[in-house]
């Protein structure tokens, strides 16, 4: 079939209000981006002449400036799911200007396909190769693209040459079948494939495919310094130790990190200790560091849903494609992260915490309890999955007047039910096998910072001492009241609590 090129702008028209719009990517690995950029100048036209113009957006996870950034800044957006990084779009969000629904990453294809968020008028896929028949290879992720392409009524291809067409097989695309006939997704290993290469699309469906040479909008991350370096001795010694227990078998388990600077730090501690074997990550991004760590054999395979590496990396892996064909998988979302295939696999789960508190619950979402970060991510698909799951996090703030340990966090993403190990530059408290109580011990003994030590304790006297979970509710978010009221935590005073 022949397809009909038509430019971005060209694209863009086809997009109306009320739409809601599904896009490739995960993290802004992948997302297709000119169409987006040029939906949010219609929008701006559109708001000049007075006529109302906003769409819904289904995502893999977070896209980058040509979309979230410049769509935000348009006030283009409604409804917006589920993972975000832009600043811009963040902003939106916490003024009230867009409908931001924080769900799990696992979650997001089949809801879409459950019907549960409204039908999707048009997907926009990036592709590093088209075929006359449908064939749709995907470039830097997977994200919930062959979900998207199956729902749309129309489907528009950018078609990036700034991705190499070696990135075809890269992909395993594998879409489950929903109840009642869900079976298992047959992973029994992080190198598993189980799906094809492309996405299938019946092409008279592609309305349009517009011709891009657009890097992916990749985001750097903050060097290592001294403190993201101990959180990351810090899990490496916790983990080889637990080896060493016969806790993780001695070929070691998969592993999963979340994205940023104490990820990346994690890893490199991991990768370096010769202590723990040549491992695998089963996990949703794989960062510079994975890379790194797989040319010098220290990670023996990665499957993930998204390459977020920088573009001089990715380029790099699309280069020596014939050494990472074998190393490296990507798969659509709610495959990389799905809860069945994680704790089949084992897989050791490691996260950034915002804050936890001192009994193991996890936020991870809220700064303050009401202003949207980012989101959940895939973190709890994770977390409450994990053979082990792990939260790192520095133990204080914004130059100690913020302390990552509170008696209650503000908001909950990650019970205490779900959290085995918290782990801050302090050192590491296992809360495994112990009582709220005792838990509460080990966090504020090995985890929370000098300054706020005595506060902590202090705390705890304010309560009964007896209860399952002791807490003096009057007081139990003392420490954010006290940092609304005079900007440092430190200056709290229990007393007027007592």
């Amino acid at each position: 079939m022949a397809f009909n090129y038509i430019s971005a702008a060209e694209a863009a028209s086809l997009i109306k209000h009320g739409y809601n719009i599904g896009l490739s990517g995960f993290t802004p690995a992948g997302t297709a981006k000119a169409v987006t950029a040029e939906l949010a100048k219609i929008a701006e036209a559109e708001h000049a002449k007075g006529n109302p113009f906003q769409v819904g957006i289904f995502t893999g996870a977070s896209t980058g400036e040509s979309c979230d950034g410049c769509m935000s800044r348009a006030k283009a957006i409604r409804y917006r799911a589920p993972y975000t990084t832009n600043a811009d779009f963040r902003k939106a969000v916490n003024s009230g200007e867009i409908a931001y629904n924080d769900i799990h990453l696992s979650q997001m294809a089949q809801e879409l396909r459950y019907g549960f968020m409204g039908k999707v008028d048009v997907a926009i896929i990036e592709a590093c190769e088209l075929t006359a028949d449908g064939k749709i290879y995907l470039t830097a992720a997977g994200g919930i693209a062959p979900t998207l392409c199956r729902l749309a009524d129309r489907i528009i291809v950018e078609l990036n040459a700034a991705h190499s067409r070696n990135a075809m097989g890269l992909h395993d695309v594998y879409e489950p079948l929903d109840p009642p006939a869900r079976r298992e997704i047959p992973v029994f290993k992080p190198s598993d494939r189980i799906g094809q290469t492309y996405i299938q699309v019946d092409p008279r469906k592609i309305v349009g495919v517009v011709e891009t040479d657009w890097p992916d909008e990749a985001r750097s991350f903050s060097a290592p310094d001294p403190l993201t370096d101990q959180i990351g001795r810090n899990v490496a010694d916790f983990l080889a130790a637990d080896m060493r227990r016969g806790i993780i078998p001695s070929t070691f388990l998969p592993l999963q990190s979340g994205v940023g600077n104490i990820a990346n730090a994690v890893l490199n501690a991991l990768g370096h200790d010769k202590t723990i074997p040549a491992f695998e990550m089963y996990t949703e991004v794989i960062q510079n560091s994975v890379i790194g760590l797989i040319r010098e054999g220290r990670i023996k395979f990665g499957s993930a849903c998204s390459l977020t590496v920088t573009n001089d990396c990715l380029n790099g892996i699309y280069e020596d494609m014939d050494f990472f064909r074998d190393k490296l998988v990507l798969r659509p979302s709610e495959v990389s992260n799905s809860p069945e295939v994680i704790r089949r696999l084992g897989v050791i789960s490691i996260n950034t915490a915002i804050e936890a508190d001192i009994y193991g619950n996890v936020n991870s979402t809220h700064i303050g309890g009401t202003r949207m970060m980012n989101g959940i991510g895939g973190s709890g698909d994770f977390t409450r999955n994990a053979y082990i799951s792990i939260f790192t996090c520095p133990s204080v703030a914004k130059e100690g007047r913020i302390s990552a340990i509170v008696p209650m966090v503000s908001h909950h993403d990650h019970t205490e039910h779900d959290v085995n190990i918290i782990v801050t530059e302090q050192g590491i408290a296992d809360l495994r096998g112990k009582g709220p109580k005792e838990r509460a011990q080990a966090i504020i003994e090995n985890c929370v910072h000098p300054d706020y030590k005595n506060i902590l304790w202090d705390y705890l006297k304010l309560t009964d001492g007896k209860s399952q979970t002791p807490h003096a509710i009057q007081a139990a978010l003392g420490l954010h009241a006290e940092l609304a009221k005079s900007g440092d935590m430190r200056n709290v005073n229990w007393g007027q609590y007592a």
